[in-house]
């Protein structure tokens, strides 16, 4: 038998054992998913689209400490606030320069009240760069949207806080 049927012979055995490991797969589960119509899962931490919360009486979160403000290491947040008839602060200004955010939640862990949050939202792609400018409607829409997940990962995620 000469070198040319030996390395014919191998040839068909590796085709062989190539094609017997793609019909094994055929019979398993998937491993992708079809992004747009199937969603993969978040965990509890996961940092996404920012949102102020609100608390369960409607009343904002924000007290005005601008914790948030001066932790935030891209310079990214910027508040406004003035005092209150009850001598409280409630901010009359927050924006979050969405472009300069680096996602990195140093924001939410400094707030001492929870109003800042990073939620689950990862969908946020816009045309212009103006709809990357969050300011404070915004950001309570957002928290009003999003609500029942936020307060449902913080309670996951408090054990390890």
């Amino acid at each position: 038998m000469s070198m040319f049927h030996s390395v014919k012979r191998f040839l068909l055995w590796d085709i062989i054992k190539g094609m017997a490991l793609t019909f094994s797969y055929m019979f398993k589960r998937r491993v992708t998913i079809n992004y747009p119509f199937e969603k993969g899962p978040i965990g509890p931490r996961f940092r996404g689209e920012h949102a102020l919360r609100r608390y369960p009486n409607g009343e904002e979160r924000c007290i005005a400490c601008k914790l948030c403000e001066a932790i935030c290491p891209a310079q990214a947040i910027t508040i406004e606030a003035e005092p209150r008839e009850d001598g409280s602060r409630r901010t009359t200004r927050y924006d979050i320069d969405m472009i300069k955010c680096i996602y990195c939640g140093l924001c939410q862990e400094a707030c001492p009240v929870d109003a800042i949050v990073e939620g689950p939202n990862f969908e946020y792609a816009t045309l212009t760069r103006e709809e990357l400018y969050y300011n404070k409607e915004k950001l309570l829409a957002n928290g009003d949207r999003w609500e029942p997940e936020i307060a449902a990962n913080m309670t996951k995620d408090a054990p390890y806080r």
